[in-house]
């Protein structure tokens, strides 16, 4: 993707080695979020090479993401880009079909080709607690706040944050910051299952720096089938488990037996 598009969809990125940064990049709203960034992701998730072992997600200046731009939400918008807003004049086909392509710039932080990680600092609201729900791991600042907005819009969180949201904390729980759309600050998020750790804000960096070092150390085949492994083992019964951890270790010998000349 070029550079004037992921700048006119508010984003930034970069490959460097077997590390992909992608960056939330409209500060001056705290990184709020517009369909048309949506459709930018989807389109960079398509893009990200092969030999990246792990993507990091973060936002630019003090706020990871405020959530959905309110301008999107605003019927008398003239700005010209795709909103919200947009949706009431659509079928019912139409508006599940927009939403679809509107998922699909969260669901690629999914792949087991890579672990993903976000790295949180300061608001992650609504859109934004989602896409830092669609990665696999996150990290938090001190100073993060996550906050389940919709159910104060009078809407749900359709952009896919439901599903590991439940996984991380169960269901209770889900439903109590869904419905109260309460703010859960950084000791609580690492308490209940949602972060991985809360540092200093000028900790961030270097801790996510230490966590992808250590997942890139192992072979790359070993992180790839693990993840596939464990992303739906809860949803499987345990001899379809069995199986899969006999045909993904059959996959590693073979592999390390190559590597050895065998």
């Amino acid at each position: 993707m070029d550079a004037e598009t992921l700048e006119h969809a508010g984003l930034k990125y970069a490959v460097e080695g077997a590390v992909a940064t992608i960056t939330l990049h409209r500060p001056e709203v705290r990184n709020a979020q517009t369909p048309t960034m949506w459709r930018a992701l989807a389109a960079l998730g398509a893009e990200i090479p092969d030999d990246v072992r792990v993507v990091v997600l973060r936002g630019s200046g003090h706020s990871f993401s405020a959530g959905l731009d309110r301008a999107m939400l605003d019927p008398t918008n003239t700005s010209g880009e795709e909103s919200v807003a947009g949706l009431l004049s659509l079928s019912d086909a139409e508006l599940s079909a927009t939403i679809d392509a509107y998922q699909q710039g969260f669901t690629f932080l999914r792949d087991p080709r890579f672990v993903s990680i976000a790295a949180v600092q300061g608001y992650a609201i609504g859109a934004g607690f989602q896409i830092a729900l669609s990665c696999d791991l996150r990290v938090a600042a001190d100073d993060a706040q996550f906050c389940m907005k919709e159910s104060a819009l009078g809407l749900v969180p359709d952009l896919t944050g439901t599903k590991p949201l439940v996984e991380c904390v169960g269901y209770a729980r889900a439903l109590e910051i869904c419905a109260t759309a309460r703010m859960v600050g950084a000791t609580e998020a690492v308490d209940i299952g949602i972060a991985l750790a809360a540092v200093p804000a000028a900790e961030l960096d270097a801790t996510v720096a230490d966590l992808v070092g250590a997942l890139t150390a192992p072979m790359v085949g070993a992180v790839r089938e693990t993840k596939a492994l464990l992303q739906g083992a809860a949803d499987r019964s345990l001899d379809d488990q069995r199986r899969l951890e006999r045909e993904a270790q059959s996959r590693r010998f073979r592999e390390l037996a190559a590597l050895m000349g065998g």
